[in-house]
């Protein structure tokens, strides 16, 4: 009675921590195939196609990449402990990973990760794995002798996936680079202060630069989360055909 009592136990948390699971992953259909975007916390993403994976700033310790596939590719934003997060790259398998990065992160990484690193300046782009990678400037306004992301430093990315664009924002303010995007399928969007920008600002940008989708990510400021479904209002309610898609990236943290 009591291995069946267990056994039914075992089974019900399996299927809830599965169910916990799919329900993060969203499905994205492209020209050939589809795309699956699953959030890991806070501005740490995964992004799948064509059984290829790819790692956004892994952060948050190496429990919540377990049993997840190992990344063929890894984009890192800037050096902040956030996004370059040595301890949780140190727990992921990332024998078969190219990485793509900044100059400012390259200097950082141990010696190990030479061979697998690619750096990208602002405005240089590169193809991989079947895909083109962009950096794109992420700073913040106004721009400051000692600002916390000085224009250069860091980057944020234009991932180009079987005719789909993805904006991947970084850490930055609503600066004349993202508002100037056009075409975007995609876009995760930052919103904390005060080290990026707040959820007016954000919006104002969304609305000029009209991703079809959008998920508000990286929220958790110095002061507690961003209201995202504000942040959704002030969008939808000037263009309701912008999809804005909540979230919940900090459920484990």
């Amino acid at each position: 009675m009591k291995s069946k009592f267990l056994l039914i136990v075992i089974t019900v948390l399996f299927f809830n921590l599965t169910s916990a699971q799919s329900n993060k992953v969203d499905i994205l259909k492209t020209n050939n195939g589809s795309l699956k975007i699953q959030p890991i916390t806070h501005g740490s993403l995964i992004l799948t196609y064509n059984n290829k994976t790819i790692y956004v700033d892994p952060y948050g310790g190496g429990e919540l990449y377990k049993n997840l596939e190992s990344p063929d590719l890894v984009l890192i934003t800037d050096i902040h402990g956030d996004h370059l997060d040595q301890k949780t790259l140190d727990s992921i398998d990332t024998s078969k990973a190219i990485f793509i990065v900044p100059k400012a992160v390259a200097d950082k990484l141990p010696v190990q990760y030479n061979s697998k690193i690619t750096v990208l300046d602002n405005g240089q782009g590169v193809h991989r794995l079947d895909l083109f990678i962009k950096a794109i400037p992420m700073y913040n306004l106004p721009e400051e002798r000692g600002s916390k992301h000085p224009k250069g430093r860091g980057n944020g990315y234009i991932l180009t996936i079987d005719g789909k664009q993805i904006y991947i924002s970084g850490d930055t303010e609503d600066i004349a680079e993202m508002r100037a995007l056009q075409n975007i399928d995609i876009a995760f969007i930052c919103m904390n202060l005060p080290y990026t920008m707040d959820i007016n600002q954000a919006a104002s940008a969304v609305l000029e630069f009209q991703p079809k989708v959008v998920y508000p990510y990286h929220y958790r400021g110095s002061e507690g989360f961003s209201d995202i479904h504000q942040f959704k209002n002030l969008v939808n309610a000037k263009n309701p055909f912008i999809d804005v898609r909540l979230r919940d990236w900090y459920t484990t943290n």
